[in-house]
């Protein structure tokens, strides 16, 4: 591995890549001057865009990449015909150690696929989990996970999650001591099924220094109740979507109201540096960058529509991340479940 940090780039991936790829790697470079990215692609293209942006011409190199997997491609065959693409040369640059994390704008299934088929999971990890960051009341952000690796998670997995999500969380927010909790249909603890009951009991049993409050529902994600809510893949894809999706229309009802008259359009006017404040903390593109944890590599996700300020906060993540020890503290917990779960087995034997 070099000395200084890189970043391996999909220069392709994405709705208006290599554009925004470019201009997102400019802006980080400014932000970060002792980093450099090693971007994956159609040569004469990004080189063309990178005489537009010094910033990013300076800190950059070009691998070029003879084809680029499209969003439609299917997991599978993204794993079968993908090789030499800007996508698996950027994953492939980490494993054998030319970056320190790579990050792509293309499609997830594909992204997923591959990064765990040549990373491979952390000894321990039953499944890699994809993980977000969603805005709070109170300022910051809650870290969601899985949002839709996996369908289904048992007992087991969901608290593999709440390992990796608590040690994102203090990576990516810098919070010393995050707290955790397990999304569920109420916070008593009868309520939920039979597994979400099971991780809470396996967590408080388990020699962690965490953080854990036990059941939080969904409008907890928003409140900022806990830093980090932890679920299956397909209750975390809905709770996602169903977020954006709402603030999408509180933002169509609110330029109604704004336009819609003279006296809005007056208001909007008079209102319009707490306006722009608002809009600037609802942009996706301020909180851009899903992680899959549990991968003995660093992967990071950006929105296939994001702009070039979505894919520098993209890259920021991974910056963070690739300069904390996160993996170690996943390992050192994951070990601690794992003495957990074997003293419970024997418990259970000599039952």
């Amino acid at each position: 591995m070099t000395d200084s940090l890189v970043l391996s780039i999909d220069g392709m991936g994405g709705d208006d890549a290599p554009d925004i790829v470019v201009e997102g790697v400019d802006i980080a470079a400014k932000r970060s001057t002792d980093t450099r990215y090693l971007i994956h692609g159609d040569a004469a293209r990004i080189e063309a865009l990178l005489a537009r942006y010094p910033s990013a011409k300076a800190a950059t190199r070009v691998a070029p990449a003879e084809k680029a997997i499209g969003m439609e491609v299917k997991a599978s065959q993204a794993l079968r015909q993908g090789k030499g693409s800007s996508l698996w040369n950027a994953i492939e640059a980490v494993e054998k150690g030319e970056a320190n994390a790579v990050v792509s704008a293309g499609n997830t299934g594909a992204f997923m696929a591959i990064s765990l088929f040549r990373f491979r999971a952390m000894e321990g990890v039953h499944r890699p989990a994809l993980t977000t960051r969603w805005p709070s009341i109170k300022g910051g952000y809650t870290v969601i996970l899985d949002v839709g690796a996996n369908v289904e998670a048992d007992n087991e997995q969901l608290v593999e999650f709440a390992i990796m999500g608590e040690a994102f969380a203090r990576a990516v927010s810098n919070i010393a001591r995050p707290s955790v909790g397990l999304l569920n249909v109420g916070s008593e603890e009868q309520k939920g099924h039979e597994e979400i009951r099971a991780a809470a009991a396996l967590i408080r049993q388990a020699d962690f220094d965490m953080d854990f409050r036990g059941f939080v529902e969904g409008d907890d994600i928003a409140k900022g109740t806990v830093d980090v809510v932890v679920t299956d893949g397909f209750t975390g894809n809905i709770a996602l979507k169903t977020g954006e999706g709402t603030a999408r229309l509180v933002a169509h009802y609110l330029r109604d109201a704004l336009t819609g008259s003279l006296l809005g359009r007056l208001g909007a006017l008079i209102a319009y540096p707490a306006l722009r404040r608002l809009r600037r903390r609802m942009d996706p593109g301020t909180f851009n960058g899903a992680v899959f944890l549990g991968l003995n590599g660093l992967a990071v996700k950006s929105h296939g529509s994001a702009d070039g300020h979505g894919f520098a906060a993209a890259i920021d993540v991974a910056t963070l991340l690739a300069r904390s020890h996160y993996r170690e503290e996943i390992a050192s917990n994951l070990a601690r479940l794992a003495a957990a779960e074997a003293a419970g087995a024997k418990v259970g034997e000599a039952g």
